[in-house]
């Protein structure tokens, strides 16, 4: 049984090599509420440099490009707003650098939705579900309305000493390990 694992991780050391490095960014942002470029820049680079030599060119290092993109895209229109900080774009970044563009989207589905559960458990464990539902519904009207990013992410840092913060390392970890899990990657 053991072999039988240690064979099956020897075999996807890829995927595991981000299930580790995001349990680090994870933990770091828990603590931090930050995610370092120290680990976000090497981790989209190797993702390119893996891609390039294990598939070569167009099948490697294309789709681990179009991956960082579609990591880039999904994240940064929330970090424009000030919506979430941008170790946590690059962090997505770097997963699509790794597992390309159907993965990285996959991932991000099971992040939001892991993100949107642990946010309602913050809001219960604090017992704010009034101020936290009407803050929630006045940024909504705030980006339909001022259209502005840079107005918006001003807005947001003047609000942000007021909320409680959901480090997004978390929720991108357990989301993406989930969706590894669940697809399969992992063994």
């Amino acid at each position: 049984m053991f072999a039988t694992i240690l064979n099956s991780m020897a075999e996807h050391w890829s995927i595991w090599f981000v299930t580790v490095l995001l349990i680090v960014a994870a933990v770091i942002d828990g603590i931090q509420l930050k995610v370092p470029n120290w680990l976000t820049f090497p981790f989209i680079i190797s993702g390119w440099i893996y891609s390039f030599v294990a598939f070569g060119f167009s099948d490697g290092l294309l789709y681990s490009l179009a991956g960082t993109a579609v990591g880039l895209a999904l994240l940064l229109p929330l970090w424009a707003i000030g919506g979430m900080g941008g170790g946590d774009v690059k962090l997505l970044a770097g997963i699509g650098a790794w597992v390309h563009m159907t993965h990285t989207l996959w991932a991000f589905v099971f992040t939001a939705i892991v993100g949107a559960a642990m946010a309602v458990c913050m809001v219960l464990y604090k017992k704010s579900w009034g101020k936290h539902y009407s803050q929630f519904w006045g940024i909504l009207q705030e980006i339909a309305t001022i259209k502005d990013p840079a107005k918006l992410s001003e807005i947001a840092a003047n609000r942000k000493p007021t909320m409680f913060l959901l480090p997004y390392g978390i929720p991108m970890a357990i989301g993406t390990i989930a969706y590894f899990a669940w697809g399969g990657l992992l063994m």
